[in-house]
């Protein structure tokens, strides 16, 4: 979350204003939070996931969705826009916002100078609630690296990092193989200052 909330809403105050707004903004715990632009690469970078995964889950069963698809997480009330998602069997939608999603098995969130610490921190716990959610994916836009974090069987989340173009990211919660080079393609890192 990247602004001063505004005030307390309800859930259904947010999701009269949300299906109105001319920007995008997370929701919790009364609060509405703005979400703020990403930059080119960050743009390029989530085209090239939602890209990859399309072409890769074809025919499995499991799709992608791209930042607009919204994700409500029951369990703690979070709405929120995740870079890209992937929901395999049918999709569930939650009982008072019928355009927010519940079961992601894997999400991505491309990271940013105004939301790493977020996207790593509490915005992390919270998805953890989630308990369709199997593996989830932070991807730096300064250098080719990816983190995984992939829920173990004790409930705990194991931790694996991947470099450079020739790594490759697997997923055993949708059986599908993505390289680095593939969400890096025709990508201008900016390690100097990501957003």
């Amino acid at each position: 979350m990247s602004a001063v909330p505004e005030s307390r809403f309800s859930l259904e105050e947010y999701l009269s204003r949300e299906r109105v707004a001319e920007y995008k903004s997370e929701f919790y715990q009364g609060e509405i939070f703005a979400m703020t632009g990403g930059s080119p690469t960050h743009n390029d970078i989530s085209v090239n996931i939602v890209t990859a995964l399309k072409n890769s889950l074809r025919g499995s069963g499991c799709r992608p969705s791209a930042s607009d698809q919204r994700i409500r997480i029951p369990a703690n009330g979070l709405c929120t826009y995740p870079d890209a998602s992937v929901v395999c069997g049918d999709r569930e939608f939650d009982d008072i916002d019928k355009d927010a999603i519940t079961n992601p098995v894997v999400i991505f969130e491309v990271l940013s100078k105004s939301t790493e610490r977020y996207d790593r921190g509490k915005k992390f716990d919270l998805y953890r609630e989630l308990e369709s959610l199997q593996e989830y994916v932070l991807v730096s836009q300064t250098e080719a690296q990816v983190e995984k974090f992939v829920r173990q069987d004790d409930g705990d989340w194991l931790l694996t990092v991947l470099k450079g173009p020739e790594a490759v990211l697997k997923f055993a919660s949708i059986d599908v193989s993505l390289t680095l080079s593939e969400i890096y393609e025709d990508v201008e890192l900016q390690p100097e200052e990501a957003e």
